[in-house]
C-alpha cells in the first residue's frame, strides 16, 4: 500500500474538520461543478461525514452519496453522526480499486490531494474508472498553502518556509497541489473544464474562533510531526509556537489562502 500516515492524525482530527467546514462553502463549490438532484456521489476523503450529509442533501430525493475514507475512526464517527437514508461510509484506500462501489455520476475531492505529493495523479487517474461516462469530477485544494503571512519576523518566516520544505520531502505533502489540478483533468482527457480561484483562508482584524482552532492544531500536530529542528529558535518548537501564536493574534496580521476548485467532464 502506497499511502503514508495522514499528516494531521490526533485525537481531535474528526472535531477541526467539523469545526472548519463551512456547509455554505460546500453547497457553493458543489453546485458551482454541476452537482444536481438525483445524481449518486462520491465525497472522497469524507472524513466525519459533513460534507457528504451536505452532497447528499443536495442530490436528495432520489440521489445517493457515498463517504470514503482511509481512517476506520473517521467511518465511524460520520455513520454515527450522520446516519440517514441515502448516505453511506467506507473505509477504503483510493490509491486500491474502488470499482466495487459501483459507477458515479459526480466523484468530489477536496482538501485531500495535497497529503499525497506524489501519487495525487494517480489517485485522480483511480477516481476516474468509478467515473460514469459524461460524469462530473470536481477536484478542490489550496495553494501556496500556509505560506502567505504579512506581518511576520525574518525568522518566523523563514521557519515556516524551511518546514513547508520538510514537509513536502518527508511527509509527501504538496502546499502547491492546487496549481496542479487543472492539468490532472487535462492529462486524462476530461471535457468541459472549468476553473474557479477565491480565497479560502483571509484573516484580518482580530481572530475569530475558528480560525484560531484550526490553525493552532495545523501548527502543533504539523509542525511537531515534521521532525523539523527549528534551530533559530533556543527553546526549540515551543518558542517557534509562541512566536508563531504572538503574530497569528495581532489583529494586524495578513493571512490568505487561495482555493482552486476544478471541474471536468468524463468522455
Amino acid at each position: 500500500m502506497e499511502t503514508t500516515e495522514y499528516l494531521m492524525e490526533h485525537d481531535e482530527e474528526a472535531f477541526r474538520l467539523e469545526l472548519k467546514t463551512s456547509i455554505h462553502v460546500v453547497e457553493r463549490q458543489a453546485l458551482w461543478a454541476g452537482l444536481l438532484p438525483g445524481m449518486r456521489v462520491a465525497d472522497i476523503g469524507c472524513g466525519p461525514g459533513k460534507t457528504t450529509s451536505v452532497l447528499r442533501r443536495l442530490v436528495a430525493p432520489q440521489g445517493a452519496a457515498v463517504g470514503i475514507d482511509l481512517s476506520q475512526e473517521r467511518i465511524n464517527f460520520a455513520r454515527t453522526n450522520y446516519a440517514e437514508e441515502g448516505l453511506k461510509f467506507v473505509c477504503r484506500d483510493v490509491l486500491e480499486s474502488l470499482e466495487d462501489l459501483g459507477k458515479f455520476d459526480f466523484v468530489w475531492v477536496r482538501f485531500f490531494l495535497e497529503y499525497f505529493r506524489t501519487s495525487a495523479f494517480k489517485i485522480v487517474k483511480n477516481l476516474t474508472s468509478i467515473l460514469n461516462s459524461g460524469g462530473i469530477l470536481c477536484l478542490v485544494d489550496l495553494d501556496h498553502n500556509c505560506l502567505n503571512h504579512y506581518g511576520m519576523s525574518q525568522r518566523l518566516e523563514r521557519t515556516m518556509h524551511a518546514l513547508l520544505q520538510k514537509l513536502e520531502d518527508d511527509a509527501d505533502f504538496d502546499p502547491y497541489v492546487g496549481r496542479k489540478l487543472y492539468s490532472f483533468l487535462y492529462d486524462l482527457g476530461y471535457g468541459n473544464i472549468n476553473v474557479d480561484v477565491s480565497s479560502h483562508h483571509l484573516i484580518t482584524g482580530n481572530l475569530n474562533d475558528i480560525d484560531e482552532v484550526n490553525w493552532k492544531k495545523k501548527v502543533q500536530v504539523a509542525s511537531k510531526k515534521s521532525g523539523y529542528d527549528f534551530l533559530e529558535y533556543a527553546g526549540g518548537f515551543e518558542e517557534f509556537e509562541e512566536e508563531f501564536d504572538s503574530f497569528f493574534r495581532d489583529p494586524r496580521r495578513f493571512t490568505y489562502t487561495p482555493v482552486i476548485c476544478c471541474r471536468g467532464k468524463k468522455p
